[in-house]
């Protein structure tokens, strides 16, 4: 999911801890580039130099961190994600770790800016010489990202970074293997989520998106699919798309919703698409039209963000959208763990933030090193066949350390990773009731 930056709505103390990141990530990197004569490559490089740093070394043990938006934008889906990956890890350690050491765990908030998260990357890169990484979340924030982890040997696997941008990079060998998702690039989705429109009957249909690699991208691949089902796309010679830091969002309101469609492709974020969907309620644009929507804004406080109208209805009675779905062999025994270790009902991408870091460490001791190159050597063996199916990450850390090959079964999927780092998903069909709960109400698979 692309989940861009919305910087001018960053708070102040946002603003302040973003500064102070920033400069601490300077003044760190610097220091690091001073003290590189022990190292085994004494180039350190900063987000604009083309050197590679060292990667991390086996001495300290297998480290990992997480580059996830616990605030900003898309911080109603990103703030469990962090527990996902120290769960897994926790685990981990407690049988056994991974090379015969504790594996240590970082995380950092990308702000849902790319700004953010380019900084938060170099210093997980440099500073702390993590092995890999989980995230980002947002594509265009994973897009900021990438190029530092990449530079430094960092493996850099996604459990939300769904625009198809990343697998046309990959064919071209842009990443070098150091690129792997768990969710399913937006190719799948958009084909899904036309799916569901042509299911509803709808003939007319216009989109509007986050403008951004995330909601062009799934524009273009929604409008395609929409119209081999034999649908239209009214706004098609003009799509409807909006800047994520416009102070007001009425002018792109209505030209997604005046032609009175059947139904509107809304491919927002939480923060700016509530306020987007309210401007349009307020001008009356909305009614009678059917909003769908997709994974950017799936979560139980979208609707109240949104808000109700003046006789008390949410605003968003009636909605219905698409999610990657979790259907992995895993995923029951994943959600008994979840509910156990945190008190909390499973939400939306957390498994593949689980799968993401069991990758990770299951690749690691399986290359008997604690480096990205080493995760990135074997990532693809314990994800897909050959080898024994296994769900139980310890059992298969297990099996590992005795040199079998293993098909690591994910709570999200079977993640099964391609050449080019992806995963084919299916999709929840999701609906806001009356009361403005969100519920899963079936099932909706790609053409």
């Amino acid at each position: 999911m692309d989940k861009s930056a919305t910087a001018s709505r960053i708070k102040p103390g946002r603003a302040i801890a973003l500064f102070i990141t920033t400069l601490a990530t300077g003044l760190l990197t610097a220091a690091c580039e001073n003290t590189t004569q022990s190292s085994s490559n004494p180039q350190t490089s900063s987000p604009t130099e083309t050197t590679t740093a060292a990667p991390a070394t086996n001495a300290k043990g297998l480290k990992l961190g997480s580059l996830l938006p616990t605030t900003g934008d898309l911080s109603s889906v990103g703030q469990p994600l962090p527990d996902a990956v120290r769960l897994l890890v926790d685990t981990v350690n407690q049988c056994g770790g991974v090379n015969g050491e504790p594996v240590t765990f970082i995380p950092e908030d990308d702000q849902t800016d790319p700004n953010a998260g380019a900084a938060a990357m170099t210093k997980l890169a440099q500073v702390d010489r993590v092995a890999g990484v989980v995230g980002s979340f947002a594509s265009s924030v994973s897009t900021a990202a990438l190029p530092i982890a990449v530079r430094n040997k960092v493996m850099f696997i996604s459990p939300g970074s769904t625009s198809p941008v990343f697998t046309e990079r990959a064919k071209t060998g842009e990443y070098n293997g150091f690129w792997a998702r768990t969710a399913p690039p937006d190719t799948y989705q958009a084909q899904a989520l036309a799916k569901l429109a042509s299911e509803r009957g709808f003939k007319r249909v216009a989109t509007v998106v986050i403008n951004n690699d995330y909601g062009v991208g799934f524009e273009k691949e929604f409008v395609q699919a929409f119209k081999k089902l034999g649908g239209t796309v009214v706004n098609e010679g003009k799509p409807t798309r909006y800047d994520p830091k416009a102070a007001t969002f009425e002018s792109e309101a209505a030209a997604a919703f005046n032609d009175k469609p059947d139904a509107v492709a809304a491919v927002l974020y939480a923060e700016t698409g509530s306020l987007f969907l309210k401007s349009a309620y307020e001008q009356g644009l909305s009614k009678d039209v059917t909003v769908m929507l997709t994974d950017g804004v799936y979560s139980e406080d979208f609707p109240e963000q949104v808000g109700k109208s003046s006789d008390g209805k949410f605003i968003l009675d009636g909605a219905i959208g698409t999610v990657p779905g979790a259907n992995g062999p895993a995923l029951a025994e994943f959600t008994k763990l979840w509910k156990d270790k945190t008190g909390k009902e499973l939400s939306a991408y957390v498994p593949h933030g689980w799968d993401a870091a069991a990758l990770m460490v299951l690749a690691a001791e399986a290359a008997k090193s604690n480096t990205g190159e080493g995760i990135k050597s074997k990532v693809r063996d314990v994800a897909n066949a050959p080898g024994t199916e296994v769900t139980d990450v310890c059992k298969a850390m297990e099996l590992v350390r005795k040199g079998e090959d293993i098909n690591y079964q994910g709570a999200s999927s079977n993640v099964d990773i391609d050449a080019n780092g992806d995963v084919v998903g299916n999709y929840d069909v999701w609906k806001v009731e009356p009361d403005g709960k969100v519920d899963v109400t079936g099932k909706v698979s790609p053409q």
